[in-house]
């Protein structure tokens, strides 16, 4: 590839980036069913036709932010695994790390909340994309599980499937977020308790589960 095109395709990603910022801005502000692709093209200062070239509509762009959230959680989830020494440690750091991603950068994780119905109406390549950065996080998962395996912090009995168990463990663990982020503060269960301690305890019996004796 010549420099020309080079500077051509870094020109097309700073402008979709610029894109994508203006509508995380708008989206923030308005919510998503209230923005309309004028305003988005308002906020990145470009004209409508311009927007559509890059995006075919506002669902699109959504997609395009869900990318950008799973990307940032695995840059979260890289940081715990290379910031632990055993698997066990690390599975449990990666908890933290998504629990923190939830209270650090909300929209983020609205965003990937909603990544399953998203991915249902995106066409096939923009679908493979999406399927392919899930794969990848979870993959992150079955690393820390695997080295769990490999230095005996976890049974091999308990994770006999590293894959299904970082399902089951994430799956988990957003469940009990999600009872958090809509209880805490109301007069439910919930409203005497720490959403922190909460977690906390959620992570130590899910690590325990799968701890080797």
């Amino acid at each position: 590839m010549s420099n020309h095109q080079k500077r051509r395709e870094q020109e097309k990603q700073d402008r979709r980036d610029a894109i994508l910022d203006a509508a995380e801005v708008v989206f923030c502000q308005q919510g998503y069913h209230r923005t309309s692709m004028d305003d988005i093209a308002r906020g990145a200062m470009v004209s409508r036709a311009l927007l559509y070239v890059y995006f075919t509509d506002k669902a699109a762009i959504q997609r395009g932010i869900m990318l950008r959230a799973a990307e940032r959680l695995r840059e979260r989830f890289r940081e715990a695994l290379d910031s632990r020494k055993t698997g066990l440690e690390q599975i449990g750091a990666m908890g933290q790390s998504y629990y923190h991603f939830y209270l650090e950068e909300p929209n983020y994780f609205a965003a990937l909340t909603e990544a399953t119905t998203a991915m249902q109406e995106a066409g096939e390549d923009e679908a493979d994309t999406m399927v392919c950065s899930e794969q990848a996080t979870m993959h992150m998962m079955v690393e820390a599980l695997e080295n769990g395996l490999k230095d005996g912090t976890l049974s091999r009995e308990r994770v006999s499937d590293p894959f299904q168990t970082a399902l089951y463990l994430r799956g988990a663990l957003h469940g009990v977020i999600m009872m958090v982020q809509q209880e805490m503060g109301e007069s439910g269960p919930l409203a005497e308790h720490s959403g922190d301690a909460l977690i906390a305890h959620t992570m130590a019996m899910l690590t325990h589960s799968l701890k080797a004796d």
